[in-house]
């Protein structure tokens, strides 16, 4: 399962706008992506509701993952780990 840890940089944490420009990028990339604090169980981070009722906010860490078993059809391991990479750095420069 492709894997990556990112540390939250918006002044608000993924509330309103920085939350919604984060769901807006996932849903871009296809891939089923879920957003969690490390070691807590995460939620879609398709969904603006479930990213949001998180409460991830500024300066906290989490783990952007896709599970190898759900990605479609035609997209690779790689690709899967370039998006939450790029992901990732949408998260720090917010």
């Amino acid at each position: 399962m492709p894997v990556h840890k990112a540390v939250i940089h918006a002044e608000i944490g993924l509330h309103a706008r920085p939350a919604a420009e984060f769901v807006r990028a996932v849903t871009a990339t296809g891939l089923p992506v879920t957003i969690a604090r490390p070691g807590q169980r995460g939620v879609d981070a398709r969904s603006l509701l479930e990213v949001m009722t998180e409460d991830f906010e500024r300066g906290c860490e989490v783990e952007l993952s896709v599970d190898a078993a759900r990605i479609p059809e035609g997209r690779s391991a790689e690709d899967a780990e370039a998006a939450l990479s790029d992901l990732g750095t949408l998260l720090a420069k917010q």
